[in-house]
């Protein structure tokens, strides 16, 4: 009675193991119907390569947030790169009248000078010379004056002759302008005619700043012989800093006085955002790099910059009330960019449609969009969480 047992209790499993390893081939052939060659066929395309459908718990794990485009004025702007800069009357190129050698050296780069400090002196032989010459020509106008006057005396008595006394006239009126001649090379060298005229000659002359501002430059040393040509030191007047902008031709009739920019300088370790206002627009092109010059003052004035500090600015020309989103709302790609609209639910899952539309540049996190296809202020927008979107529209598409 046991083995009949046995026999029936072994039969059934062999029956139950048959079965069992018929399943999988039946649903394998289900699954994957055969195509030419008898190879598995290709997966269907996505009826609709724009939209994508994503679970509740997609959405929360994306961070997917909703809502509609908001209106803002919007400015659009001009690139530019300049530097800060000082008008040309702040700036003051120290040359020699006259050539000499450097006796001393007063400043230093850097240093605060008053208008009038002295920067240098130069001594020269030639300056001795022309001294001497002045007060030769002095001497010899006095004479003349008096050699006029008596020649005018005989004139009148009718005793001397006409000749002798327009001579005189002539030679008087000559070197008096030998004298006016000498005494105003002598102020340009910065020499007291006054401590001349006493009888004191000096061996040098002073250098001196026309303005107020600080030393740039010094390009002498002590001994040295330096031409007129020569720029021996410059000096700079930061009073009245400005922005020297550099914009191209595409953008030139854009850019206007009055307008409003937002510089920063570069490689100073500075992240604010400074302002300046066009004051000044360049009316000719420099042949090289096609590009007007833009001048504006800064507000407020800033006595923290440099001049010769490069900046990169945007130039806002003008203001529109137009329809923004979100950076993270927008997908670049290339001159379009998408957004996603949320036009519905299948089986409890959302459905979103990609949307193409022209985005401007960023401005505090906004971004102005033009619409292509029609779309109403009120449609629901993805206004966080579109890169998810898009990422699974890829895995629709057969893309990474």
């Amino acid at each position: 009675m046991s083995v009949v047992l046995k026999y029936y209790t072994l039969a059934s499993a062999l029956a139950l193991l048959t079965a069992c390893g018929g399943k999988p081939d039946a649903a394998a052939g289900k699954d994957a119907p055969a195509g030419k060659g008898g190879q598995p066929a290709a997966p269907a395309a996505p009826s609709n390569p724009d939209r994508v459908t994503v679970s509740p718990a997609q959405e929360r794990a994306a961070g997917i947030e909703l809502g509609s485009f908001e209106r803002q004025n919007m400015s659009t702007e001009v690139q530019a790169n300049g530097s800060v800069e000082v008008p040309p009357q702040s700036r003051a190129a120290i040359t020699a009248i006259m050539g000499g050698y450097v006796q001393t050296v007063s400043v230093l780069p850097g240093q605060h000078v008053a208008a009038g400090a002295v920067i240098a002196t130069l001594r020269s032989p030639e300056f001795l010379t022309l001294q001497q010459t002045y007060l030769q020509s002095k001497a010899k106008v006095r004479f003349l004056a008096e050699d006029l006057e008596r020649q005018r005396i005989l004139d009148v008595e009718d005793v001397g002759a006409k000749r002798k006394l327009q001579l005189a006239r002539a030679d008087y009126a000559s070197e008096q302008a030998t004298l006016r001649t000498t005494a105003a090379q002598l102020r340009l060298l910065g020499i007291s005619l006054a401590r001349l005229d006493a009888g004191t000659i000096v061996q040098a002359v002073p250098l001196t700043t026309p303005i107020a501002g600080y030393v740039k430059s010094v390009n002498i040393n002590p001994g040295e012989f330096v031409n007129p040509q020569d720029p021996l030191a410059e000096v700079l007047n930061r009073d009245d800093l400005h922005l020297e902008l550099k914009v191209f031709e595409k953008d030139v009739a854009l850019v206007k006085p009055g307008q409003l920019i937002l510089f920063k300088v570069q490689n100073s370790g500075r992240e604010e955002e400074l302002k300046a206002r066009v004051f000044l627009v360049g009316k000719a092109f420099d042949d090289n790099a096609r590009t007007v010059r833009v001048h504006a003052h800064m507000e407020p004035e800033r006595s923290d910059l440099l001049p010769g500090q490069f900046v990169a600015a945007r130039i806002q020309t003008a203001g529109a009330r137009v329809r923004t989103l979100p950076e993270a709302a927008l997908i670049q790609a290339g001159d379009l960019s998408y957004i996603f609209q949320r036009v519905g639910t299948d089986s409890g899952r959302s459905v979103f449609r990609r949307v193409k539309v022209r985005a401007g540049q960023p401005q505090h996190g906004d971004v102005a969009v033009t619409i292509l296809d029609p779309l109403a202020d009120t449609t629901h927008l993805v206004r966080r969480g579109a890169y998810f979107l898009d990422a699974e529209l890829r895995k629709g598409e057969g893309g990474d």
